[in-house]
This record gives structure tokens, sequence and C-alpha cells, in this order.
């Protein structure tokens, strides 16, 4: 292979991977003076249209990897890149859906999801007939008028969702977004989910602390280890056929196999993540 064909076929690879970290260490300063080094040394690449989900103990900065994708604050150290590219700063590319709601109260599911399109200059019959579409694909098409207390808190996630991908993200980063759901009630999301992303499959950073949840929704599930300086310990690829309905994906022997698996290389650090903040 000549230099130049070598040279393009990077090109692609690195096109083709949406989200590259490379050696990222993230520390914080402290008000006393000292500095805190939550991740360490962490090196994970996330495929276009890939489902990756990154468990681990509480604390363990996860959802510090997460931010540093976004570009919410550069690395210590490492270097992160999009589609090739260094990110120089806010990641356009991605849409961010967070365990608390960034809903407006004063006003409604349709003018919430609207309002990413209006703000980037989408005229406002034009945003808001979009947001109409999204409202029926996440199964609330009549609630349009409904203002976030009148919604259940599924369907305030079901909003959520959509206010996300009516921006058409490459990129979906997820941090705990159904944490605060009752168990029925996630796997429900997780169905709708799934389906969402199948239809136009993106590349998902998907943070939980629920294993079964990891495993049923991902392609590969990444661990860390507890904090400090946190690190990714273990990737495996999840070896299930899609599509996928979560209740009946965890029936299958294959998922137990995998899970069994996981858990014994990440029981540990959960107890020391637990130890670490007083079993609370």
């Amino acid at each position: 292979m000549t230099d130049g064909a070598t040279a393009a076929q990077a090109r692609s690879t690195a096109a083709s991977t949406a989200v590259s970290l490379a050696d990222v260490t993230i520390s914080f300063k402290l008000a006393d003076g000292g500095s805190y080094t939550a991740v360490q040394h962490a090196s994970l690449d996330v495929a276009d249209g890939e489902f990756v989900s990154i468990v681990g103990p509480t604390g363990c900065g996860k959802s510090t990897l997460l931010n540093a994708t976004a570009g919410l604050f550069p690395p210590s150290q490492g270097r992160v890149q999009i589609f090739g590219s260094s990110l120089p700063g806010l990641n356009r590319q991605a849409g961010y859906l967070f365990q608390s709601e960034a809903l407006f109260p004063w006003k409604t599911a349709i003018e919430n999801v609207a309002i990413g399109l209006e703000t980037a200059g989408t005229p406002r019959e034009e945003a808001r007939r979009r947001a109409q579409e999204w409202l029926g694909r996440v199964g609330l098409g009549s609630f349009g008028p409904r203002f976030p207390h009148m919604l259940s808190g599924g369907q305030r996630k079901r909003v959520g969702l959509a206010q996300v991908l009516i921006r058409d993200p490459k990129i979906l980063l997820m941090d705990e977004p159904f944490g605060p759901l009752d168990a029925q009630t996630r796997q429900i999301m997780g169905n709708l989910l799934l389906e969402l992303w199948s239809a136009d499959r993106k590349a998902v950073m998907f943070v939980t602390h629920d294993l079964e949840e990891a495993i049923a929704l991902s392609d590969r599930v990444v661990i860390m280890s507890a904090g400090p300086a946190a690190r990714i310990i273990g990737d495996w690829k999840v070896p299930l056929a899609r599509p996928r309905d979560i209740s009946e994906v965890k029936l299958d022997p294959a998922f137990h196999k995998l899970h069994r698996e996981i858990w014994d290389k990440l029981k540990d650090e959960v107890m020391k993540g637990y130890a670490q903040t007083g079993g609370g």
C-alpha cells in the first residue's frame, strides 16, 4: 500500500470514528490550592452508529468523560477528537440528555421541543411543525399544549428526548437519563430509545449505574474503576442480536453469561466506591 493510500485509509477510519478519547486525564483545581484527578489515562473510541454504555461506581468519572466529550471543559492531558478532528470547544455535533430535566416549566411541551430550532434560526411555524412530528414519534402527539408539571416523569423524559433529537445531532450523550424513573417506565423508555436509535443510528455514549440496562441497550459495555484517578478497566462487546426488546433480551442465556462476566470485574470496584462514600 502506498503512503497516499495509507493516509487516505487513516482519514477514512478517523471519519468513521465518532468519538476518540486518547490518553485522557481530567483534573480539577480545589479551593485549597490542591487538585483532584477524576479520570486518568482513559482511551475510548466510539464508532459512528455505535451504542456504547459506560458503567462504574458512583463518583468514578463517568459523567466527567461525557462532559469532556461534550466540550464543556478540555482534558488536562490527552486528546478528544470528534469525527477525526480535534475538539476546540463546545461539541456542536452532540446532543446531551441529562439525568435532571432541562425543560422550561413556563413553556408547553411543544414549545420546549421547538425551542432548539427557534434559537438556531428556524422560523417559528416550521419549528412548531417539526416539534409536533417529534412529539408524535415519542408517543406524545396530543400532549403538545401541556406544561411540564402536567406530565408524568416518563412523559417529561420523552419530551426531553424529542428536545434533543429534533436537532439531529450526530452523537448522543446520555447521563443516567432514566435514573429517576421506576423500573417499568425505564424499560418502556429503553425500548423507545432503541426504536428511535435503530431508525437513524447515531453514535451513543450512555452512562448508567445499571449493568442490566447497559447490556440490554448496547453494542459495547465499558467499565471504569473506582476513583479518584479512575481508569477504563474493561470493554465488552454485546453478542445479542438486534432489534431487541429489553424484557425479552434479559431472558437470553447470552445476556446472563455476559452479565456474570462483567460483574465479576466490576463488583470489587463498586465496593471500593461504596466504601469511599461512607456507604451512602
